[in-house]
């Protein structure tokens, strides 16, 4: 007797071997082995086909193509958190499900803010730069090459979800002075153990902090968040640091800050408009002002694999006719 057909799994991008070589055991999985990021034809070409679409975070999905979906598309199984590249409303009225991978990223991430957090004001890229660029040192000076100290200095948090407690857990461990804005406050409990002092004003946290970082997802709401205006509040010899999503921050506010003195400098794992990079912010960086990964707060093997295997847990769960553990709801404010 032939066995039940398995659905057709479309896989937007390579992912690690593990996952692959599981996905193909368990689906008819077509995989992206050159790791190219699909055009938007190419998109809309799968999702016409596939019974399940796993795209990343470099799929932008928008009403359009889920609109011209084949009628076999029943989800999409996002490889990554972050859901802001996906029409979540018009996945739903055609009824497709979308599912994600929370709750796997929070340490990875923490600790490359966490490693931000130190970099940018002891100037540790920089001064590795000089070496490996030049090869010239003369040697130890005590006026040479100074940064910041960070003991003792003021961290505000802005978002304390789980992410920005496990950062919060990090930098107290460090000798800062946890302070967080967030859209409720966090249990009493949590507070006790990080010490951590709430601002409801986002405006009079950043005026007061010596280091700010950006640890909310990227929504509506939040876009912009950290806007040109609020930036301005922030000290002459404060630092940013973002993880989160390129977005939340007004880039050419912050640039142009920084530029000016305005703010000391910062930390950038994402960006606005990524992949592109804003050329003003390649000339800080080429200036030691500012400190520019790219995207890789979570690339870790086992923070992917992880990811992977929630993917197929969800797969699973809906061909199974269950309601899979991850599904996002469309936002109903």
């Amino acid at each position: 007797m032939a066995g039940k057909k398995k659905p057709l799994v479309v896989i937007t991008r390579k992912l690690p071997d593990p996952v692959e070589t599981r996905m193909r055991e368990l689906f008819d999985a077509r995989l992206n082995i050159d790791d190219k990021p699909m055009s938007r034809d190419e998109l809309k070409a799968a999702m016409q086909e596939a019974d399940v679409l796993v795209p990343t975070i470099t799929d932008r999905i928008d009403d359009k193509l889920i609109a011209a979906a084949g009628e076999n598309l029943k989800l999409i199984a996002n490889f990554g958190n972050g859901v802001d590249h996906i029409d979540i409303a018009a996945a739903g009225k055609k009824g497709i499900a979308v599912t994600n991978t929370p709750n796997v990223l929070t340490e990875d991430t923490a600790d490359m803010t966490m490693g931000l957090i130190l970099t940018v004001p002891r100037r540790l890229i920089e001064g590795a730069s000089l070496l490996v660029d030049n090869g010239k040192w003369a040697g130890w000076s005590p006026t040479w090459m100074l940064g910041r100290r960070i003991w003792g200095k003021r961290l505000g948090i802005v978002g304390m979800g789980r992410i920005g407690t496990a950062v919060a857990r990090r930098a107290k461990a460090f000798g800062l002075s946890i302070h967080y804005h967030n859209r409720k406050r966090v249990l009493p409990t949590v507070e006790d153990e990080l010490e951590a002092t709430y601002w409801e004003s986002l405006d009079q946290m950043l005026a007061r902090m010596d280091i700010i970082s950006v640890n909310c997802p990227s929504t509506p709401a939040t876009f912009h968040l950290l806007s040109g205006r609020r930036l301005a509040l922030m000290q002459p010899t404060a630092y940013i640091v973002n993880t989160a999503r390129g977005d939340i921050i007004d880039e050419d506010g912050l640039i142009k800050l920084i530029q000016d003195g305005k703010i000391a400098g910062a930390g950038l794992d994402v960006f606005e408009h990524e992949p592109a990079i804003n050329p003003k912010l390649l000339k800080l960086a080429a200036r030691g002002k500012v400190v520019l990964l790219p995207h890789m707060g979570s690339a870790t093997i086992e923070g992917r694999i992880d990811m992977g295997e929630k993917v197929i847990i969800n797969i699973r769960a809906h061909q199974d006719g269950h309601r899979p553990p991850d599904r996002v709801l469309p936002n109903r404010n």
